[in-house]
């Protein structure tokens, strides 16, 4: 008799149990940090936003489809309202800046054998959130131009800040997940 090999193919349906406990578990510590080193870590009055940071992690250890980023995005935003800041414009920009973050995570960047997508996709996507949140500051809390114009190197700082956090992390946190 002649034995067959047989392969089971299963195809992942949405986020699975440990996915959404990793976005969880950073989500919460991206919200400790910003609250507790957020106001240590400070570069000329511009510090990295953890929150921004750990979904961007997130994201990229999971790749979830771009509804679901949307979704982590929402939870980011919503983690946000529980901290000083400007209530509810955060939904807008951090389901903004999620959803470039799962866009981004889809392109293929490397530079020889150096995987630089952790850095470029987090650089990006914070340049969105906080862009976003800029915009919404004019369009719904009736900020300045000129306040507005202080913004900009805010958010190119902590895009800067939050691309190496995330580069520095992906990797180890990649192999310790076995992702």
């Amino acid at each position: 008799m002649e034995n067959k090999r047989v392969m089971e193919v299963t195809i992942k349906q949405g986020l699975q149990i440990s996915d959404l406990i990793l976005v969880a578990v950073l989500l919460a510590a991206g919200a400790v940090l910003k609250l507790c080193v957020g106001s240590v870590i400070n570069f000329f009055g511009m510090k990295p936003n953890f929150i921004i940071a750990m979904y961007c992690l997130a994201i990229l250890l999971i790749r979830p489809k771009v509804v679901e980023a949307a979704v982590i995005g929402l939870l980011a935003g919503a983690v946000c309202q529980f901290l000083p800041g400007s209530p509810y414009i955060n939904f807008i920009s951090e389901l903004l800046g999620a959803v470039t973050m799962a866009a981004l995570v889809m392109m293929p960047m490397s530079l020889g054998k150096l995987n630089i997508k952790p850095l470029v996709s987090t650089f990006l996507a914070t340049l969105v959130s906080g862009g976003s949140f800029t915009v919404c500051l004019f369009l719904f809390m009736g900020a300045t131009p000129s306040s507005l114009v202080a913004y900009v190197p805010i958010v190119l700082c902590t895009a800067v800040i939050n691309c190496i956090i995330v580069q520095i992390l992906y990797i180890p946190l990649k192999a310790a997940l076995k992702k």
